[in-house]
């Protein structure tokens, strides 16, 4: 029989779980875990640093990646903690409001990547179909609004979440699947009926990466219609060649979410451990993979690391 915590003045404690069955190998598996996360942090921050001090890079295209950058780097800050008390200190421990907190700031950054790349398709789209007009759309003050819009629909649609989480009593058999918290996971610990945020979820989640990925594709056809109406091949394949980073971005960050998706519909025979990787490679990977993807294909980011933290020429 499960028993609910049903006391108003007792905060609920969720234990947290690293990979199952390999918990003798979480001093081991630390280390790829840590090398990622120094990865997601060097290449983030070494983005914004030259895109900061590189006034040539002061342009729409780069201050949308930095926004991504900023992202990135609030995605991984977000699992961090827990994820290394788990693998380091083995601590499983966390309390209901640590726990809302961290499923909040998760979901938020998460729902802010997408909107952010569907920002920066709208960049490429004004880039490639009104050439002319790029400056006068794209100004600092149109960014600056886009950004915050972005920043305050990611907030407002994941806030209700753990407000209402927090109304619901849970049960003492209360063991998350995860190193860190997610709104599902929490949610089937739940003793009361959660029908509510169940529906709500899968709103926010039809409304805001559903509704992105649509625009971006449609994105994509516009500016591929407007390429192929170009004259001169070379000019069709420069055009196509600034697209690239941004479809490799969208690849990265989409087709882990489709693959937990899938995952969680139709692989429960599967092993609890791939569950759990296939998750953390969903918040994991595009905080990786983004700077490395912007500094390999795009020329200005190479030559600005390579001008600010190269090795100095002697005169």
């Amino acid at each position: 029989m499960v028993i609910c915590n049903t006391s108003a003045t007792m905060e609920p404690i969720f234990m947290l779980r690293g990979l199952p069955r390999l918990e003798h190998a979480h001093p081991w598996l630390s280390i790829p875990f840590c090398l990622a996360y120094l990865l997601a942090l060097t290449g983030n921050v070494t983005i914004l640093s030259v895109i900061w001090m590189e006034s040539s890079l002061h342009q729409p295209m780069y201050y949308f990646l930095s926004i991504l950058a900023l992202t990135d780097l609030g995605l991984s800050l977000s699992t961090l903690p827990t994820m290394l008390a788990v693998l380091w200190l083995d601590v499983r421990e966390i309390q209901a409001r640590a726990c809302f907190v961290q499923l909040f700031f998760i979901h938020t950054f998460t729902f802010l990547e997408s909107s952010v790349l569907l920002a920066m398709a709208f960049d490429r789209f004004v880039a490639i179909c009104r050439p002319l007009h790029y400056t006068t759309i794209l100004t600092n003050g149109v960014i600056g609004k886009i950004g915050l819009a972005c920043l305050l629909r990611s907030m407002g649609v994941v806030l209700p979440t753990p407000l209402l989480l927090r109304r619901y009593h849970y049960c003492h058999v209360s063991a998350l699947s995860h190193a860190f918290c997610l709104h599902q996971d929490v949610l089937k610990l739940s003793c009361s009926d959660a029908r509510i945020n169940s529906v709500y979820g899968l709103c926010v989640v039809i409304a805001t990466l559903g509704v992105d990925s649509v625009f971006i594709l449609l994105s994509y056809v516009l500016i591929l219609k407007a390429v192929l109406d170009i004259a001169s091949r070379e000019e069709q394949l420069k055009a196509l060649n600034t697209c690239v980073s941004h479809v490799c971005v969208v690849l990265t960050f989409f087709v882990p979410v489709i693959g937990v998706s899938i995952v969680h519909r139709f692989g429960k025979h599967l092993s609890p451990t791939v569950h759990n990787l296939m998750a953390d490679i969903y918040l994991l990977l595009p905080p990786v993979l983004n700077p490395i993807v912007y500094s390999v294909r795009t020329k200005q980011i190479r030559l600005g690391i390579l001008s600010k933290f190269g090795p100095r020429r002697r005169l």
